[in-house]
């Protein structure tokens, strides 16, 4: 499945709209106001919340976690790395994601027990603020989503983007 999402530094505040292959939106990422750190609602056009995405504060490295059922799911985090840049989809078990690439360019992957299971590009859309996320049938759609919100997030915070480079 291939989903379309829309640069936060083209979005208004924290708010998303994923979207499907075609443009229809399939879920909506609503952030809170006035928080201390990123809390983000990511949720279905129904309204209901599949993911609870909060930062982790006072960490040396951007860490977010995602909750589902108001249970700690997954952390992403921002590995340091002497030569190259790299993020960390923390899972249950030993299936953890690896996320490498360019990621100001959105242009990167996710692996998973060696194979790629998702990719993103703008290569997959003709708009220049609209980046595309290609998934493997099979994984978990949600926690890749919700990664790349993540992504979006650390690049474009204030924190993140002034004092780290992504490239």
């Amino acid at each position: 499945m291939t989903y379309q999402i829309r640069e936060k530094f083209w979005s208004w505040g924290d708010d998303f709209k994923i979207c499907d292959n075609v443009g229809r939106p399939v879920f909506q990422v609503k952030g809170k106001a006035f928080s201390w750190g990123d809390k983000l609602s990511f949720q279905d056009m129904a309204g209901q919340e599949l993911a609870f995405i909060s930062q982790k504060m006072f960490s040396m490295m951007p860490r977010y976690e995602i909750h589902r059922n108001g249970q700690l799911f997954a952390e992403v985090v921002k590995e340091f790395r002497w030569f190259s840049k790299e993020f960390t989809l923390d899972v249950p078990g030993p299936n953890d994601y690896t996320i490498k690439g360019r990621f100001w360019t959105h242009d990167y992957e996710f692996t998973r027990g060696g194979r790629v299971v998702a990719n993103v590009s703008k290569e997959f859309f003709s708009m220049s603020d609209v980046y595309g996320v290609q998934i493997v049938d099979g994984e978990d759609d949600v926690a890749i989503l919700a990664a790349c919100i993540v992504i979006d997030q650390v690049l474009h915070d204030g924190s993140g983007s002034s004092s780290v480079d992504f490239d």
